[in-house]
């Protein structure tokens, strides 16, 4: 979480680590779509993100200022759910 990169593993335990656009962004909770890309949460700076397995990152900023968003899930419908600090869950549609 503080090392501002997200970590992927292989099967074979082979291990790529993809630095953030934010370093201080601490990466938090983060879960796997079927074809291969990842959404994560930045606690540290009130954003989710996408990356691909080839490490292409994308940032979202979420509209409440300290939310915090600490889990995440993808829906069966493509959109993302991410709870927040403040008590709330923020939803990013497909």
């Amino acid at each position: 979480m503080n090392t501002g990169r997200i970590g992927s593993i292989t099967s074979t335990g082979i291990i790529k680590m993809f630095p953030l656009p934010d370093p201080t962004a601490k990466p938090h909770a983060i879960t796997a779509l079927p074809a291969g890309d990842c959404w994560f949460t930045e606690w540290g700076a009130n954003r989710v993100g996408r990356i691909t397995p080839a490490g292409i990152i994308t940032e979202f900023g979420l509209p409440t200022p300290e939310s915090e968003p600490h889990g995440i899930t993808v829906g069966p419908d493509g959109a993302v759910w991410t709870a927040l600090e403040t008590g709330a869950v923020a939803r990013i549609a497909p």
